[in-house]
């Protein structure tokens, strides 16, 4: 949906507020934008100005059941000819509490389930208060954006199923199915599940899987645990697997790819208000007999109450080459009203399939920004920051915002 589209749909919401008997309340966000950057595709400077706009009705009903909800951006392009370009990522209304049991939402929405997600213009239905299992049912057509816009064509369709646990409150378990169209012709058909549960107050152990029906694998799988022996220590062990799946009707559903698995073991120890540490260890797996290790550690102090510095320094070494990094970053709060910060990260890398000469490679990015609030539905925001890299000896960009809430 494009400008125009998206200008005819919030004047229908100005005028239903309008009209509306029981004193409806629009509440929302404006987030005005200017950007300025390097276009990777023709390798131009460009400036941008841009518009979000998130926005909520309520009560418009006597019983405050029914709501409207939106969220779309427009951007202009003022140099570089790509013009004048919209997006609207959501637009719907909800009805809550039918008979007690049913939720219903209709109009566009970002829809997600653990078996996929999605942007539609549908409808999703939620049956709940049936007993320990509530049911989701959602579909319509798939919107898929690219750069200029929607890109979708007629056959683009997406359905979607799913049951979960419902009244528990230290276990989550949800089943799902999601399937998806191209033209018509199946793209997607995947089935999901996730899980959560809290055991003696100190552990959570948790899990996600993604079946592909049509490739007959699992697309992705994680399980993990976090064990807290305090409320200022916490212990991660994570192990991750993906499997590389497309769309049947895309080209790439034809080569041959690897598995990915990783293993993460990671501890978090808040020594004091002032003092927090981490440390961290991956362990990577790119099928083939490839394989890295990743090490992590980091810090965040505040020397006083209204400075925060963070310390990082990570380390690669493995198949495809090696990095160490660090990243270095400081918040001041100068004022109740004012925030300043800046920082840098340097990364020194070597690819084994691009092969260096002259040693490692150095990539550095140096950024400075902050925060001003006007008044209290009132802030604006500014960050610019230059990246230095092999391909590029400098490449400011930058990002003015002004955020109004109403």
């Amino acid at each position: 949906m494009g400008i125009k589209g998206l200008s005819r749909l919030l004047l229908f919401v100005l005028l239903l507020c309008a009209t509306t008997g029981w004193g409806a309340e629009m509440k929302g966000r404006s987030s005005t934008q200017a950007l300025w950057f390097i276009n990777d595709f023709n390798n131009r400077r460009q400036v941008e100005l841009a518009e979000y706009l998130r926005l909520s009705v309520i009560k418009i009903d006597e019983a405050g059941k029914f709501a409207i909800y939106g969220y779309g951006r427009g951007t202009q392009d003022l140099n570089n000819g790509e013009g004048l370009n919209g997006r609207l990522y959501y637009l719907y209304g909800e009805y809550r509490d039918l008979y007690d049991k049913l939720d219903i939402r209709m109009g566009r929405r970002f829809v997600n389930l653990s078996a996929g997600t999605a942007i539609i213009d549908g409808a999703q239905l939620d049956l709940k208060n049936v007993g320990p299992v509530a049911f989701t049912v959602l579909g319509g057509r798939d919107v898929v954006f690219g750069l200029d816009g929607e890109i979708g064509h007629e056959g683009n369709y997406a359905l979607g199923m799913a049951a979960y646990l419902a009244g528990f409150r230290k276990t989550d378990l949800d089943v799902s199915w999601f399937r998806k169209w191209d033209a018509g012709d199946v793209s997607r058909d995947v089935v999901g599940a996730s899980f959560k549960q809290y055991l003696f107050d100190r552990i959570k152990l948790y899990s996600d899987a993604r079946y592909d029906l049509t490739s007959e694998v699992f697309s992705e799988v994680l399980a993990g645990v976090k064990y807290f022996p305090t409320a200022k220590l916490i212990f991660t062990g994570e192990w991750f697997q993906s499997y590389p799946t497309f769309d049947t009707t895309s080209i790439f559903s034809v080569f041959a790819v690897n598995r990915y698995q990783e293993g993460v073991f990671r501890a978090d120890y808040t020594i004091t208000d002032k003092i927090a540490v981490n440390a961290g260890y991956s362990r990577q797996d790119y099928g083939d007999d490839g394989f890295a290790d990743v090490y992590e550690v980091g810090c965040t102090l505040r020397p006083v109450d209204t400075v925060t510095v963070g310390l990082a320094y990570d380390k690669r070494q493995g198949v495809g080459g090696r990095l160490d990094g660090g990243i270095f970053d400081a918040t001041w709060d100068a004022t109740k009203e004012l925030q300043l910060a800046g920082g840098l990260t340097v990364d020194a890398y070597r690819r084994d399939f691009f092969p260096s000469t002259s040693g490692d490679q150095i990539a550095q990015k140096y950024w400075l920004g902050g925060k001003y609030r006007l008044a209290q539905n009132m802030r604006a925001s500014l960050r610019i920051e230059d990246d230095i890299t092999e391909t590029r000896n400098s490449n400011v960009q930058g990002r003015f915002i002004f955020d109004y809430d109403f």
